[in-house]
């Protein structure tokens, strides 16, 4: 069994003010939610309007299915051209 973690460093487009960040920010989680089978959350940087911190976590049975969801999530993030991705860290946990 192998748990990846990622977090990802989003720069955002248009919002002017934490509620349109809100939405922009819950636009994103949810698509990602509906469309992998992972675990998302906003993670960080929570009260600056042009930035986010989101976290993903998965378990599955090689690092290597990990790795393929999250780079697909990385291109939907893209797809959806609300957010840059500034930075990407991934972390893997492996257990017997």
């Amino acid at each position: 069994m192998v748990v990846g973690v990622m977090k990802l460093d989003l720069h955002l487009h248009a919002p002017q003010n934490l509620k349109e960040k809100r939405g922009a920010v819950k636009r994103i989680v949810g698509r990602c939610r509906e469309r992998f089978p992972v675990s998302v959350a906003e993670v960080g940087s929570q009260d600056l309007w042009q930035r986010t911190e989101v976290g993903f976590c998965m378990v599955a049975t090689s690092e290597a299915d990990i790795q393929a969801v999250f780079s697909h999530i990385e291109d939907e993030i893209d797809r959806l051209a609300l957010a840059d991705v500034l930075h990407r860290d991934t972390e893997f946990l492996h257990y017997s």
